[in-house]
C-alpha cells in the first residue's frame, strides 16, 4: 500500500492551540493508575497520502463517523511509557526512543503508516513540557504517556485505512497494582491463549488486550491480579503476563521468556536485562514450561517471580496458581534479586542512580 511508504515522509511543524480552563490538579496521595489526564492532548491525522501539521490542544473528544475502521476492524495500535520527577526537580522520559521504535513496528504489523521517531519523540517532547505541572513529585508516581493510532477512515469493505489520528494523552497516575510494590497473585491461564507465532503478539495493537480480557476478568473474580498466558501451540511454554514480561529467579540464575513473535518486546524487559547484567546476576532468554516453574517452586530451586513493564515498573509475585495447585513463591514476600533490580530500575529513572546507558531523556 502506498501510504506504508508515504507515511515516513515528516511534517516536523507543531502548532500549540491556545488553552482557556485549566483542570483542578489532583494530590500524589490520591492518584491511581490512568483515571485523571492532563489540559492538553497531541493530535496529528494522516491523509491524502501525507501526515499533516501536528497541534497540541485543549484535552477533548474525538467527532467520528459510525463506519469509521477502527469501530469495525480494529486497526489500533498504541505504546506506554512514563515521565519522571527527578530528585533534583527534571522532568524526564525513560528510553521514548525505544517506544519510538516499537510503534513503528507496531505500525508495519497493522499495515498503518509509520510516524516519524523524529517527530514522535519531538512532538510528545513539546506537550510534556506544557504539561509539566502535572508530573507528580512522589517516588512511585509518574505521567504516564499514551501515544495512539487509529484508523479514521469511514467505510466498511475489509481494508487498511486511508486515514488516521496519531494522538498522545497524559495521565498523572500512582501505582499500576493497587499493591503496589507488594508481592501479587497470577493465575496460569491453561484454556484461552493470548496469541501465536506469525500473529500479532509482538505488536502493541488493542485487538491482542481486547481477547485476554476474559482469562484476566475470570481470574479477578477467583482474587488473582493477572494472568500468566502460556504458548498458543502447545500450552506448555510460560510467555507473559496480561501487562507485562514475566521473569524466574531459578537456581540463581534470571529467566525470562524469549522473544518468538507472540511476545511483546518490552522496553522494560529489554532494561532489566542490562541492569541484571551491571548487578553481576545471570539472565538468561530462554523457554520455560510451566511444569518446570511448578515443580521448581515446590522443590524450592524456584525462588522468586517478578513482573516487569512499563506500566508496572517491577511486580514481585508471591502466589501463582496453576490447575488445582496453589503455590507460595518465597512465602510471599519481596526475594531479594527482585528488589535489588527494582531498586537500580527506580533509582535511574528517579534520579538517585547514575544512568551509565544513557536511558533518561530530559524534558524541556
Amino acid at each position: 500500500m502506498k501510504f506504508v511508504l508515504m507515511g515516513i515522509t515528516p511534517a516536523n511543524d507543531l502548532v500549540v492551540e491556545n488553552l482557556t480552563t485549566l483542570k483542578p490538579k489532583p494530590k500524589d496521595e490520591d492518584l491511581i493508575f490512568g483515571k485523571v489526564y492532563t489540559d492538553r492532548m497531541l493530535l496529528r491525522e494522516y491523509k491524502n497520502g501525507a501526515w499533516q501539521t501536528g497541534r497540541i490542544l485543549p484535552y477533548q473528544n474525538f467527532s467520528l463517523d459510525p463506519a469509521t475502521l477502527v469501530f469495525h476492524y480494529g486497526q489500533e495500535i498504541f505504546e506506554g511509557l512514563k515521565a519522571f520527577r527527578q530528585e533534583n526537580g527534571d522532568v524526564v522520559m525513560f528510553r521514548p526512543d525505544e517506544n519510538a521504535k516499537r510503534f513503528a513496528l507496531s505500525a508495519r504489523r497493522m499495515m498503518m503508516p509509520e510516524v516519524p521517531e523524529d517527530y514522535f519523540l519531538k512532538s510528545i517532547n513539546k506537550l510534556i513540557n506544557l504539561e509539566r505541572e502535572w508530573v507528580p513529585k512522589a517516588r512511585g508516581n509518574a505521567l504516564y504517556i499514551r501515544p495512539t493510532m487509529i484508523a479514521t477512515e469511514a467505510i466498511l469493505g475489509v481494508k487498511p485505512s486511508d486515514e488516521y489520528y496519531f494522538f498522545t494523552i497524559l495521565s498523572p497516575s500512582g501505582p499500576y497494582f493497587k499493591e503496589g510494590f507488594s508481592p501479587t497473585r497470577i493465575k496460569v491461564e491453561d484454556h484461552f491463549v493470548r496469541a501465536s507465532i506469525g500473529g500479532t503478539g509482538e505488536a502493541k495493537a488493542g485487538g491482542n488486550y481486547a481477547g485476554s480480557l476474559m482469562a484476566a476478568e475470570r481470574a479477578k473474580e477467583d482474587g488473582y491480579s493477572q494472568v500468566l498466558w502460556l504458548d498458543a501451540k502447545e500450552m506448555k511454554y510460560v510467555e507473559e503476563v496480561g501487562a507485562m514480561n514475566i521473569a524466574f529467579v531459578l537456581d540463581n540464575e534470571i529467566i525470562t521468556p524469549r522473544l518468538t513473535g507472540s511476545i511483546l518486546k518490552g522496553i522494560t524487559r529489554k532494561s532489566v536485562l542490562q541492569i541484571a547484567k551491571d548487578l553481576g546476576y545471570k539472565m538468561t532468554e530462554k523457554d520455560i514450561t510451566i511444569d518446570t516453574v511448578v515443580e521448581t517452586i515446590e522443590s524450592g530451586n524456584l525462588t522468586e517471580i517478578f513482573g516487569i513493564g512499563t506500566a508496572a515498573s517491577i511486580a514481585p509475585v508471591g502466589e501463582i496458581k496453576y490447575k488445582d495447585k496453589n503455590l507460595s513463591v518465597n512465602d510471599g514476600k519481596v526475594g531479594p534479586t527482585t528488589q535489588a533490580i527494582y531498586d537500580r530500575l527506580i533509582g535511574i529513572q528517579y534520579g538517585s542512580v547514575e544512568d551509565k546507558h544513557g536511558w533518561i531523556h530530559l524534558v524541556e
